[in-house]
C-alpha cells in the first residue's frame, strides 16, 4: 500500500448568529455586548470514513478570527507501530523535522504535561510551550494545545487520531488524521494561515509515514 495524504481546509466560518456577529462585530442589548458565538466545524471530508468513537475529536469550536483544517495520511505500517511514535509527547522531534529540540518542563508524560519545543531557524518562531490535553492509548488519540512561547500561532490546538485502514487499503495499514484550529495572526488572512500550517502538518505526516514504515520493516 502506498502512502498518501489528503488535505481538507475550512477557509471561512459559517456563522449561525446575527449578521453583525458574522461580520466579526457585535450586537448591543442595552449596555451589554453579545459576542459572536463560535461555529462547530468538522474539517475532515465525509469521504474519509472515521470510526464513530473518533469523530467528535475532530470537531472544533472555531471563532470568527480562527481557521480550521485537517490532513489525512495513510501509512503502510500497523497502528501500534505508528502510535509508538505519535504518543511520545516528550519526543515530537522524532518525526517533526521543523523542531530542533524538546524538553518536558512539568509533568511525567501524562495529561497535563507541559513541554517546551525549540524551532529550527528559518521559521517565524523560536520556541513553543505546549500542554498535553489527551493521551488515549486504547483509542489512539493524542491532543495538545499551545499555551505560550515566541511564535505567532496563538490558541493552536491539534488532535491526532489513528485507526486501522479499511480494505482495499488495509492489510495492517494505518490512517492518521490530524486536525487543528488556530487564531489568524494580525496582518494575515485565513487562507495564508491555513496554507502555512497545512504545509507543516503535511511535512510532519509524510515524515511520520517514512519513519513508521522503516520501523515496521525492522
Amino acid at each position: 500500500m502506498q502512502s498518501s495524504i489528503h488535505l481538507q481546509r475550512i477557509n471561512h466560518i459559517n456563522c449561525t448568529t446575527t449578521s453583525a456577529a458574522c461580520s466579526g462585530g457585535s450586537t448591543s442589548v442595552g449596555s451589554h455586548h453579545k459576542q459572536a458565538k463560535p461555529t462547530w466545524v468538522h474539517p475532515v471530508s465525509g469521504e474519509i470514513p472515521l470510526p464513530e468513537n473518533l469523530l467528535h475529536h475532530h470537531t472544533h469550536a472555531v471563532a470568527a478570527n480562527q481557521c480550521c483544517s485537517a490532513a489525512v495520511q495513510t501509512i503502510d505500517a500497523p497502528v501500534e507501530t505508528v502510535w509508538s511514535i505519535v504518543r511520545r509527547f516528550d519526543k515530537p522531534e522524532l518525526y517533526k523535522h521543523f523542531l530542533k529540540s524538546c524538553h518536558v518542563i512539568l509533568g511525567d508524560g501524562g495529561v497535563g504535561t507541559l513541554r517546551e519545543v525549540r524551532v529550527v531557524s528559518g521559521l517565524p518562531a523560536a520556541c513553543s510551550t505546549e500542554r498535553l490535553d489527551i493521551l488515549d492509548d486504547e483509542k489512539h488519540v493524542m491532543s495538545f494545545s499551545v499555551v505560550g512561547g515566541d511564535h505567532r500561532l496563538h490558541n493552536y490546538r491539534s488532535v491526532t487520531t489513528l485507526h486501522a485502514a479499511a480494505p482495499p487499503c488495509g492489510g495492517g495499514g494505518t490512517v492518521v488524521v490530524e486536525s487543528y484550529v488556530v487564531d489568524v495572526p494580525q496582518g494575515n488572512t485565513k487562507d495564508e494561515t491555513c496554507a502555512f500550517v497545512d504545509t507543516i502538518v503535511r511535512c510532519n505526516l509524510q515524515s511520520l509515514s517514512q519513519i513508521a514504515q522503516n520501523l515496521a520493516k525492522k
